[in-house]
């Protein structure tokens, strides 16, 4: 068997990081088989949170992966990243319960640089942004879409725990051109 390629390992490093933010917010990822996968679902996260009122106590949020060793081009506030067009659409998709999120960790473009260990730390390099795509307007391109993550939106234990709090009071975010 051959060494996995880099976009094997970007594959690997994005299932980590959900995993470990995940981990840390107290939520549970769950494992997708390839059925999902061919509808655009990487991993499923099961949510549970308090009794509150009227809203949703237990529900789950599903997420598509991305990893790049390319560095995004940014602006001010947006970083973009350029996503095929069958998982746009699989995103974009309106009336579903499910909320599905796009989560693109940017890493650097030295493969060396991606992963490093010591007896204090296993560090993954530069982080992950989220978008939802709910509510973006149907792609014109035959292959991808541009896609902009807000900078405001890094895929972070706090930032998985306000996004879960929000979609448990049926806020659902919805994309925001830059």
């Amino acid at each position: 068997m051959n060494p996995l390629r880099d976009t094997d390992v970007e594959e690997q490093l994005s299932i980590a990081y959900l995993h470990a933010v995940c981990a840390h917010a107290r939520m549970c990822k769950g494992s997708t088989g390839r059925l999902e996968d061919n509808a655009g679902i990487d991993a499923t996260v099961t949510v549970w949170l308090p009794e509150n009122g009227d809203d949703w106590e237990e529900f789950d949020i599903k997420f598509q992966l991305k990893a790049t060793k390319l560095p995004p081009v940014e602006t001010e506030t947006h970083y973009s990243y350029s996503l095929k067009k069958a998982h746009y659409d699989q995103l974009r998709k309106p009336r579903l319960v499910s909320q599905r999120i796009l989560v693109v960790l940017f890493l650097p473009p030295n493969f060396d640089q991606w992963l490093t260990h010591s007896h204090e730390q296993l560090l993954l390099r530069r982080s992950a942004y989220w978008v939802s795509l709910n509510g973006a307007a149907p792609s014109t391109n035959d292959t991808s879409q541009t896609v902009y993550l807000p900078k405001n939106q890094p895929f972070s234990p706090q930032s998985l725990r306000d996004l879960a709090a929000r979609i448990s009071r049926k806020d659902a975010p919805v994309y925001d051109l830059p």
